[in-house]
């Protein structure tokens, strides 16, 4: 009996271990969940206490922008109202000057006399009759002529013709008859035009 009641308590005995063994996994498991919903609220806890903070720095921004406006649009009165009392007091200054004006009497005025203009007499150099060479005549003509005229008719003679560059108006594209007086070039500057001009002429 002894020996029976022996080996019934060696049976027990691991069954026991294991229930011990099953009892200890089962807290272990309670323990790391039960750290692990801890710390998921207390980051919970952080996000929302972060998602507070944002959203009262963004209430804040909003009211600084909105005292902002307010100030501007204060300011933009103010200035208004400024201008306006500037006006209002260069009226009342120029209503002054107009009553003292009024009662200062008119001086009387001296009578001016009057000057006789005289006619510009031009260079008698200018109004000498030239004699145009063979090249020029054939635009000018060959009786003799003064270089004003010279000038005169050469001008009248491009405006005709439409010798007058369209992009640059001072340059002047020269014809086979302008060519020759112009030293063989295509083009000249009306600067230039005198310069060739005398030389033709004699």
């Amino acid at each position: 009996m002894a020996a029976k009641r022996k080996k019934k308590a060696a049976k027990r005995r691991p069954a026991k271990k294991k229930v011990a063994k099953r009892k200890a996994a089962k807290k272990k498991k309670k323990t790391v969940k039960r750290k692990a919903t801890k710390r998921k609220a207390a980051k919970k806890k952080k996000t929302t206490k972060r998602k507070a903070a944002k959203k009262k720095k963004k209430k804040t921004t909003k009211r600084k922008a909105a005292k902002k406006k307010v100030a501007k649009k204060k300011k933009k009165k103010v200035a208004k109202r400024k201008p306006a009392k500037k006006k209002a007091a260069k009226k009342k200054k120029k209503v002054a000057k107009k009553k003292k004006a009024a009662k200062k009497k008119p001086a009387k005025k001296k009578a001016k006399k009057k000057k006789t203009k005289t006619k510009r007499k031009p260079n008698p150099a200018f109004m000498r009759p030239l004699t145009p060479s063979a090249d020029l005549a054939a635009v000018v003509g060959s009786a003799g002529i003064p270089r004003t005229e010279v000038t005169k008719k050469i001008w009248h003679y491009i405006k005709r013709n439409g010798l007058q560059d369209s992009a640059n108006r001072r340059m002047i594209n020269a014809d086979d008859k302008l060519r020759p007086i112009f030293s063989g070039k295509s083009q000249v500057s009306m600067f230039e035009m005198t310069k060739h001009l005398n030389k033709h002429l004699s």
